[in-house]
């Protein structure tokens, strides 16, 4: 492998490695911000010639939000929404597969991998970054209430906390 040499504070040469990053992986959820999360990620991506894998994890039915309340790519109004159904794990899952395949499309790459996994978010992603030897790891970090943040934490956090796998955050705080 080629290296990289770098003079030091001491003038001593040091020989570093070049890590070559060849898998993506790319953790969405419903957010109308993940479409920023999406494009930064293919483009980070692209621009190291990596593979892609977009990951959307179901959890709890409950907590996802009414039909006619979710606004993600390629669910412009609530005539599109109403085909989801969001109340089962089937209709979830249907529903991320939809989800990822328009944003798969929006993307424009058709050698984009789909992965949908069931669990609590933060573990899910690093399992499946494990599993399919994820070079880079990018999600997006959401502005969130201070309570929340304090009593749940942020999935990002989380996942940084407990990650060994670089972890690529695009800032989605609205303005």
């Amino acid at each position: 492998m080629a290296g990289i040499n770098l003079l030091t504070k001491n003038f001593k040469i040091i020989n570093m490695k070049k890590i070559l990053m060849k898998k993506v992986l790319i953790a969405l959820d419903y957010d109308p911000t993940a479409q920023k999360v999406a494009e930064v990620g293919f483009s980070l991506a692209k621009t190291m010639g990596a593979e892609v894998t977009l990951l959307h994890v179901i959890s709890d039915p409950v907590i996802y939000p009414a039909p006619e309340h979710v606004t993600i790519i390629g669910f412009t109004n609530q005539q599109d929404t109403n085909v989801l159904q969001m109340d089962s794990v089937d209709g979830l899952k249907n529903a991320a597969q939809t989800y990822l395949d328009k944003t798969k499309l929006h993307l424009g790459d058709k050698t984009i991998q789909i992965l949908i996994k069931e669990g609590y978010f933060a573990e899910s992603i690093l399992m499946a970054a494990k599993k399919m030897h994820a070079d880079v790891i990018v999600m997006g970090s959401h502005s969130q209430k201070w309570l929340e943040n304090i009593l749940m934490g942020s999935v990002t956090e989380k996942v940084l906390r407990s990650t060994s796998v670089p972890l690529f955050i695009v800032p989605t705080k609205k303005h």
